[in-house]
C-alpha cells in the first residue's frame, strides 16, 4: 500500500566537511529508497517527473543537487570519486543502509561510480540515457553539434567551455522559456513531443533555473570533469547494472550507450528503438517498477 504525499523539495543536510548538500522527497515516504541523479545542467527538481511512478510503484525516491548545483555548496577540485561519500553520508543522515542508485543524462556517471565504489551498498543500479567516458572509441558519433562541441571545449578550451555554460546559466533565468525552445531544436521529433507537455515543459524550465540558483560554477566545473579521464574504470565495476538507451538519442549518442553495455561486466541494457533522450519520461513505469523489483 502506498502512500499519496506531497514532494518536500527544499531539504538540506550538512556534510562531515561542513558543506550543504541540498535534496529533495518524491513518491512514496514508506517505499523503497533510491537516490535520484539528475542531469546536466539540472537539480533535485529533476526527479518530479518521476513522483506519480513512485508512488505507484512504492519507491522513495531522493533526488540530491549535485555540489555547485540547487542547494549544494560548490567542492573546489571535486572528481566523480568523490560523490559515492556524499551519497552514503546523505543515507547515514537519513537513516538508510542499503538503496538503488538511479541517474538520468548526465546523472549516468555518478550511477557509474557509486556502481564501482560502493556495490555493497546497492540494491541497484540504474542509468537512463547516461553520458558515457568522451574518450572512448566513437563516442560522440551521433551526438548533437552543440553538444560536441560543448564537450570539446570542456576537454580542450575550457575557459571557452565556461563561457558558454555562463551563457546557458542566464539564458536559464529567463521567465521567456527560450532556453528551453533553444535545448529542443537539437533534439529528435520523439524528445520535441515530450516536450510540448505542458506539466513536463514546466519541470524543465523550473529544474534549469535551480540548477543555476549559485550560478555557473558548478556548471563549469562539471564540464571539465565529463570531458576528461573519469578516474574509474567501468570494467571494474561489480554491481548488477540496468541501462536504458534510445537509438535516436541526439544528446547523449547512442554509441555511448553501446559503449558502457559493452564493458560493465554485469549490464542488462535496452535499446528503445526509435526514442530519444526523455526515455525517463516515455518509460518511467517500466523504471520505476525495475527499481523496487
Amino acid at each position: 500500500m502506498t502512500t499519496a504525499t506531497a514532494p518536500n523539495t527544499a531539504l538540506t543536510v550538512r556534510l562531515r566537511d561542513g558543506r550543504a548538500l541540498g535534496y529533495a522527497e518524491y513518491g512514496d515516504p514508506a517505499g523503497t529508497p533510491v537516490f535520484f541523479f539528475h542531469g546536466f545542467p539540472g537539480s533535485r527538481l529533476e526527479a518530479a517527473m518521476g513522483h506519480d511512478a513512485a508512488v505507484k510503484h512504492g519507491a522513495r525516491l531522493i533526488s540530491i543537487d549535485r555540489p555547485g548545483y540547487g542547494l549544494s555548496d560548490f567542492k573546489p577540485g571535486r572528481t566523480f570519486l568523490d560523490w559515492p561519500q556524499d551519497v552514503t553520508e546523505l543515507a547515514a543522515a537519513l537513516g538508510i543502509d542499503r538503496f538503488g542508485v538511479a541517474g538520468v543524462s548526465g546523472g549516468g556517471p555518478y550511477v557509474a561510480v557509486c556502481a564501482y565504489a560502493i556495490p555493497e551498498r546497492l540494491t541497484g543500479a540504474f542509468i537512463i540515457s547516461g553520458v558515457g567516458p568522451f574518450d572512448a572509441p566513437g563516442a560522440t558519433d551521433g551526438m548533437s553539434r552543440q553538444n560536441r562541441i560543448l564537450f570539446w571545449l570542456g576537454r580542450h578550451a575550457p575557459w571557452l567551455g565556461g563561457l558558454v555554460i555562463r551563457v546557458m546559466a542566464r539564458a536559464a533565468k529567463s521567465p521567456s522559456g527560450k532556453f528551453m525552445d533553444q535545448m529542443t531544436k537539437s533534439m529528435p521529433e520523439p524528445d520535441r513531443v515530450i516536450l510540448q507537455r505542458p506539466e513536463i515543459r514546466a519541470i524543465f524550465l523550473a529544474d534549469s533555473r535551480e540548477a543555476f540558483r549559485q550560478g555557473a560554477r558548478g556548471g563549469i566545473h562539471e564540464l571539465r570533469i565529463y570531458s576528461r579521464p573519469w578516474g574509474f574504470r567501468l570494467d571494474d565495476i561489480t554491481a548488477p547494472v540496468h541501462l536504458w538507451q534510445g537509438t535516436v538519442d541526439k544528446n547523449v549518442a547512442p554509441s555511448m550507450g553501446r559503449y558502457q553495455a559493452s564493458v560493465i561486466p554485469n549490464c542488462k541494457a535496452t535499446f528503445c528503438e526509435g526514442e530519444g533522450h526523455l526515455l525517463i519520461v516515455s518509460h518511467i513505469d517500466e523504471i520505476a517498477a525495475i527499481m523496487v523489483a
